[in-house]
């Protein structure tokens, strides 16, 4: 399947130069000079090797096609982690480097979507959202009170992202692990 150079998102595998890639980081780039374009940091399925490559919105990549199957979180096991087959109860254990970034926001019980390819584990995509409580929030300054204007907070799992004023320790709200941005206050 035939995807836009910057429509690869993280977890996507995708072929490029004969090898079988999952894309780790995503950046977009908009120069001041020229056209934007991804930079994605990929690493090869098979010996985990890395690569950074560019590109461009008019370049397509080849995606590559796995099996899905729904699978549940069950603990991280130094470093790797451990899930379970929805189906099949198999208890699969792939490394913590598959997963990324993203598995600080792996919760007890969460449902996963696993891919694999010709039996192997490749990639694991977590929900869109999450919801998560703040444990350090800097205070409110007087007078900064502009929607735009946002503070540092670190979350449970240790994370910083930037949230607008009004949200103090202790407060649950929803972020988007790809990026690990906030998203809004979560509904109790």
């Amino acid at each position: 399947m035939k995807l836009n150079g910057n429509a690869v998102k993280p977890g996507n595998v995708i072929e490029h130069n004969g090898r079988l890639w999952t894309a780790v980081k995503v950046a977009h780039v908009k120069p001041g000079k020229g056209g934007a374009f991804a930079q994605i940091e990929l690493r090869d399925i098979r010996d985990g090797t890395k690569l950074n490559e560019r590109f461009r919105s008019s370049e397509t990549v080849e995606r590559v096609i796995l099996d899905e199957a729904e699978c549940t979180f069950l603990y991280d096991e130094g470093d790797n982690l451990v899930f379970m087959h929805s189906v099949s109860f198999e208890q699969i254990s792939i490394a913590n480097s598959m997963v990324g970034d993203r598995a600080a926001f792996l919760q007890d019980g969460m449902t996963v979507t696993m891919e694999s390819y010709e039996g192997d584990p490749i990639s694991v995509s977590l929900p869109d959202t999450v919801a998560m409580e703040v444990v350090e929030a800097d205070a409110v300054v007087k007078g900064q009170t502009a929607s735009s204007s946002y503070k540092p907070a670190v979350l449970e799992n240790g994370v910083r992202v930037m949230v607008p004023p009004h949200i103090e320790t202790g407060t649950r709200i929803v972020v988007r692990p790809e990026d690990s941005t906030y998203v809004e206050r979560a509904k109790d």
